[in-house]
């Protein structure tokens, strides 16, 4: 009867009571729960992409690479909280600033490691021909290795993200207590999570948009060049809007011409970057980032067409 007569103020107000690191612990779980839930309304929509995006993602779970780059993590990112930074009071900032690279780095190597092996490793041995003879169409088969590919990607920003807004929360009261000022309120420490969460859905937009690409290239090249081009694809798109806005108002049109064309053909991967926002302590638009997912949406859409197109004519024999 009680929960009955609760009100959205009265559970607002309850959740504010909870600190905030059992709440990060919280969302986490939640979030984990949740994608569980999407994973079966997924599978009874698609059993057979989900069957092999379930495949996928098993072998990913459990290569060593998934479990290193899990536990390098974590240490890395409890290790941020006692690291001396020489900022002169701005180590969250920094330490926001690295956990996020940390975690995004980590995220896309898996991710694109992933999908440069799993479609060259069974083309080459002829396991793709095997399960495409049954009744499983090409496109099936690429979607449900994207998917599975996302899936430990996924897992790790999860499991990191919890761990790094923890880390996030908790580097407040650590450096209130090194420098011997007053501990800051469970207010503030929201504010700081807060403010960095939105920069892990933006990681995980870039690092889904590469995957995409990985996938894409993976259908005709082997692992090596997948995995070069994948490299390229990831500086280029960081570097074009410096290579664009360098050239304004000089007499550099080959620069700007070449700035332009790869910021046509190439994913912009600096619309992902919160920098600018830890750098002056001002939270993501929610505007901003539905635009940056609308944005890696269309990409994502526009690689995996790529790759249906390429994969449909391949010769599996």
């Amino acid at each position: 009867m009680l929960l009955a007569n609760l009100t959205t103020t009265d559970l607002f107000e309850l959740w504010n009571r909870i600190p905030s690191i059992p709440q990060i612990l919280i969302c986490g779980a939640g979030t984990l729960a949740a994608l569980f839930v999407l994973y079966l309304l997924l599978r009874l929509a698609f059993p057979k992409v989900m069957a092999i995006a379930r495949t996928t993602a098993k072998e990913g779970w459990a290569h060593p690479l998934f479990w290193v780059e899990l536990t390098v993590g974590a240490l890395l990112l409890v290790l941020f909280i006692v690291l001396p930074y020489n900022t002169f009071g701005e180590d969250v900032k920094m330490l926001k600033d690295s956990g996020l690279k940390l975690i995004t780095l980590f995220s896309i190597g898996l991710a694109v490691w992933a999908a440069s092996v799993t479609i060259a490793d069974e083309l080459e041995g002829r396991t793709a021909l095997t399960l495409l003879s049954k009744p499983i169409g090409r496109r099936q088969f690429v979607l449900g290795k994207f998917l599975g590919v996302l899936a430990p990607a996924l897992t790790m920003f999860v499991v990191l993200g919890t761990l790094f807004l923890t880390t996030v929360s908790y580097k407040l009261v650590y450096d209130s207590r090194e420098t011997s000022n007053a501990v800051p309120s469970e207010s503030e420490r929201r504010t700081e999570v807060l403010q960095v969460t939105p920069g892990l859905v933006l990681a995980f937009f870039e690092t889904a948009v590469l995957a995409s690409i990985a996938i894409a290239i993976s259908t005709r090249w082997p692992m090596l060049p997948n995995l070069m081009s994948c490299f390229a694809i990831y500086v280029l798109g960081h570097l074009t809007p410096l290579l664009v806005q360098s050239s304004i108002g000089k007499e550099l049109q080959l620069v700007t011409f070449v700035g332009r064309l790869l910021a046509t053909l190439l994913p912009v991967l600096d619309y992902f970057s919160s920098d600018a926002a830890i750098a002056a302590d001002q939270p993501i638009p929610l505007e901003y980032l539905g635009a940056a997912g609308m944005y890696s949406l269309i990409y994502i859409t526009i690689a995996m067409l790529a790759a249906l197109l390429m994969f449909e004519d391949r010769d599996l024999a």
